[in-house]
C-alpha cells in the first residue's frame, strides 16, 4: 500500500471517515511511522477519533482534536497543533474530514500549503451502501460540493461499502461492479477497498484493510 506525506479521509455523512482513518493511523504505527491524525470535523461536536485516543496513543501516535471532543460544546475553531500536521513533513498526517462540504471548508484554509508540498491523498471514502452515495450520479454530487468547499481535489477512493455488523463477504463483493464504476466514471483509483477484520480474512486476491475497533456500524 502506496502511502502519502498526508492523507486526507473524506465523504458522505456515515460513510466511516473516522474508522478508515484511525486504523490507518494504527497501520501506519505498525510500519514504525511516525503518525499524526486529527479531527477536522467542526461541523459535528461529537468527535469520534478521540473515542479511540487511548489506543493511538499506545500505538504512538499523536491526536489532534478540539479542546471540547466528545461533549456537547460546538466550538468552530481548530487547535494551534493542527499547523504542525500541516508543516512538519517528518510525520505522517492523517486528516478525518467531517461534515461533507460544511465540514470540508475547514480543510480549505490549509490548501495552498497542502498543494505547495504536493505530497497528499484525498480519498473519498464511499459506500454503496448508504444514502446520497447509493448510485454514481449521486456520489458525483457530494463529490464536486466537497472539492469546492476544501479547495483540493480527490485523488483516489477507499471502497468501505459495508452493512456494520451485518456484513459479510457476499455483501462486499456486492460493491465491487459499482466501485469500479464509479472509478471509471470519476477517473479516480481505488486506493484499497476496506472491510470488517473477519469479512476481510474470507476475502482473497482483493487488497483489503482489516478494519478494527469500533464494533457499531461505520
Amino acid at each position: 500500500m502506496e502511502h502519502k506525506r498526508l492523507t486526507v479521509f473524506a465523504g458522505h455523512y456515515g460513510s466511516g471517515k473516522t474508522n478508515l482513518a484511525v486504523n490507518y493511523a494504527l497501520h501506519l504505527a505498525g510500519e514504525g511511522k511516525r503518525v499524526v491524525i486529527a479531527d477536522l470535523d467542526i461541523v459535528n461536536p461529537y468527535f469520534r477519533t478521540k473515542d479511540s485516543e487511548r489506543e493511538l496513543r499506545e500505538a504512538g501516535v499523536t491526536v489532534i482534536s478540539p479542546r471540547f471532543a466528545s461533549s456537547n460544546v460546538d466550538l468552530p475553531a481548530l487547535p494551534p497543533e493542527t499547523y504542525r500536521l500541516i508543516s512538519d513533513r517528518s510525520v505522517y498526517g492523517i486528516i478525518d474530514l467531517g461534515g461533507d462540504d460544511r465540514g470540508a471548508y475547514a480543510l480549505g484554509r490549509f490548501a495552498d500549503a497542502i498543494r505547495e508540498e504536493n505530497d497528499f491523498r484525498m480519498a473519498l471514502v464511499w459506500s454503496c451502501y448508504r444514502p446520497m452515495t447509493e448510485t454514481t450520479l449521486d456520489t458525483l454530487g457530494i463529490i464536486s460540493e466537497i472539492e469546492a468547499a476544501a479547495h483540493l481535489p480527490f485523488t483516489d477512493i477507499v471502497n468501505n461499502s459495508n452493512l456494520g455488523i451485518e456484513s459479510t463477504a457476499r455483501s462486499f463483493l456486492a460493491s465491487l461492479p459499482l466501485a469500479e464504476e464509479l472509478s471509471r466514471e470519476t477517473g479516480l483509483p481505488i486506493w484499497f477497498h476496506a472491510a470488517e477484520a473477519e469479512v476481510a480474512r474470507e476475502l482473497r486476491g482483493i487488497e483489503v484493510l482489516p478494519m478494527m475497533l469500533q464494533r457499531k456500524p461505520f
